[in-house]
């Protein structure tokens, strides 16, 4: 090879080419959760772990939210937690790839999963996520505002009040129908894109554009997969985030073989 030859070699691109999308049904949705409880059993110190740590920053969340009376903000940020659920998941990926190809499970390979992270486009991801999020509690805010002001209102008088007035009753129907429409779509934008970047050499858009055509063509599997993560959620702040340290463990190692079954493993990226 010549000097010029030498100066002029460029690093090859990240992967663009459009990634194949299977097609899966709701039995699909179910074997991944069952794989991702198999998962947690066998490596259950890695899954308590990360599941713990998400939990003990989510306490912390709703500790700030009680220590500066803002009430209000405790139904929208707790729903809108979930939308960083899946950054925090790429330990729990690891775990599940190692298995699948039968090799050891330690530590430090769980711990450098997670650095890893941060210098690839997961890193971009999770900014996307932590926008939508901050978009989300604001939006939520501005709601609230609308219908009741600067007036802060304690959890058991605004339940009280959307049982039994018409403005608190379309208070809640309007910040459901609009929380419902953001969480489609945010979930539409990363549904694949986190187990897909942790897997594969290409960039941030690639993996969102794939992730909409992947809840595109196989809509009513991936909403019912949307609705198993909303209720395992609900079930876990109602628990005050102790069902935290098993059903995000468990949801993370199934969002990584329902990616399985969604984008054909053969489909490789390239070099």
């Amino acid at each position: 090879m010549t000097e010029t030859d030498v100066n002029t070699t460029t690093p090859p691109l990240k992967n663009r080419a459009e990634i194949n999308i299977n097609s899966i049904e709701y039995a699909d949705v179910i074997d991944s959760i069952g794989k991702g409880i198999r998962d947690f059993k066998r490596d259950w110190k890695y899954g308590l772990a990360i599941g713990g740590f998400y939990a003990l920053g989510g306490l912390f969340l709703l500790s700030l939210l009680y220590i500066f009376d803002l009430p209000y903000l405790f139904y929208p940020l707790t729903t809108g937690f979930a939308l960083v659920a899946p950054f925090s998941a790429a330990g729990l990926y690891e775990v599940s790839r190692r298995r699948e190809r039968g090799e050891d499970i330690r530590w430090g390979d769980v711990i450098s999963a997670m650095r890893l992270c941060c210098g690839k486009d997961l890193a971009w991801m999770a900014v996307v996520t932590v926008f939508s999020l901050i978009v989300w509690v604001d939006f939520a805010v501005f709601i609230y505002l609308m219908f009741f002001g600067l007036h802060a209102i304690s959890i058991p008088d605004l339940i009280q009040t959307i049982l039994t007035t018409p403005q608190g009753a379309l208070f809640f129907l309007i910040g459901n129908f609009f929380g419902a429409v953001f969480a489609l779509t945010v979930f539409s934008l990363t549904a694949v894109s986190f187990p897909l970047l942790y897997d594969r050499e290409v960039d941030f858009v690639t993996a969102m554009i794939t992730s909409v055509k992947s809840v595109g063509k196989n809509p009513k599997a991936m909403l019912f997969w949307l609705f198993i993560i909303g209720m395992s959620f609900i079930v876990s702040f109602a628990t005050l985030m102790i069902g935290l340290f098993f059903t995000l463990p468990i949801l993370g190692h199934a969002t990584w073989h329902l990616y399985r079954k969604l984008v054909p493993r053969e489909d490789v990226a390239a070099e």
